[in-house]
């Protein structure tokens, strides 16, 4: 009888941790950018941007295109708050850069009919270890300045 016991509570054991194993292997893991690393890459960008006199909107967001922090500098055009943000979308949505985009709508325009994607250069993923984690998107500038600005705000991050 002692033996039955014994042998029903290893059982039991046995089952529940197999039972957390499997529980464990459903979730995921995974990294994503905060408000205090958004602050960071806008921080960077904005030295970058104000060394070369350029008034840009800087936008972070996180891994599923969420906004997490938006600046716009003195004298950057109010509309490039809508393109900074549709920029920093489509680089998180599609795992690359904007630039992606805007080489492909020369050649094959009917890329800028996929909706809400804004094929201007601009827009960065954050990876980190091959997991998306966020994007920047910059606007004001022009295209390359705008890479330029998303790049050095990119690039303060302890990756």
């Amino acid at each position: 009888m002692f033996s039955q016991i014994k042998l029903r509570l290893i059982l039991v054991f046995i089952v529940s941790s197999l039972l957390s194993l499997y529980s464990q292997a459903e979730l995921t893991s995974k990294r994503v950018i905060g408000l205090s690393g958004a602050k960071k890459i806008a921080a960077a960008a904005e030295l970058e941007a104000v060394g070369n006199k350029w008034n840009v909107v800087i936008v972070v967001v996180d891994d599923g295109g969420h906004l997490v922090y938006l600046q716009r500098l003195d004298g950057a055009p109010t509309g490039s708050i809508g393109v900074a943000i549709g920029k920093a979308r489509t680089a998180a949505a599609f795992k690359r850069p904007t630039q992606v985009f805007d080489e492909l709508a020369k050649t094959r325009p009917a890329i800028t009919s996929i909706p809400d994607i804004v094929p201007l250069e601009g827009g960065v993923p954050i990876m980190v270890g091959g997991q998306l984690v966020g994007a920047v998107g910059v606007s004001g500038a022009s295209s390359q300045e705008d890479v330029q600005v998303a790049n050095a705000g990119i690039s303060a991050l302890e990756i």
